[in-house]
């Protein structure tokens, strides 16, 4: 069991961007250019405070950003570092951020990953997550995809 992540601060900032780094980059080769969440501005949602960071042996280890909406929580990212890789800490996250959905009344969460990441959808679709659309968005085809909360 995973302590609950801890909200971000500016000090992480070098952190966070160096995990969206490694968690992204396998990914340019596939898709022909960066994925979204290699071109957020950090510091901007840092300062909103929507970033999370978990912590591991006394290292920020993953992240994950909520993006408070109208009418569902949007599970805008959520990356762990190639080291944390398998310790639990992404399912760990994930469920960190419905806990958070549900602890601010929402009924829904939702998020959207590209068609070409297949890996995340299955595991997306294997913890209760259904795809609604897919579309493309700042030149990225996407799959937007909805959880309902109990």
């Amino acid at each position: 069991m995973h302590p609950d992540p801890r909200l971000a601060v500016l000090a992480d900032l070098e952190a966070v961007e160096e995990i969206v780094r490694q968690a992204y980059s396998p990914y340019i080769s596939r898709i022909g250019r960066p994925p979204g969440p290699m071109l957020d501005d950090y510091e901007v949602l840092i300062g909103k405070g929507t970033v999370y960071v978990a912590e591991l042996e006394g290292a920020i280890q993953g992240i994950v950003v909520l993006i408070p909406e109208q009418d569902a929580m949007l599970l805008d990212n959520v990356a762990v570092a190639p080291s944390a890789k398998g310790t639990g800490l992404g399912r760990s996250l994930l469920e960190f951020a419905e806990r958070s959905a549900r602890a601010a009344g929402y009924r829904v969460i939702r998020l959207y990953t590209h068609e070409a990441m297949t890996e995340n959808i299955a595991l997306y679709s294997r913890i209760g997550y259904a795809e609604t659309h897919r579309a493309e968005e700042k030149g990225l085809k996407r799959v937007f995809m909805v959880k309902h909360l109990a």
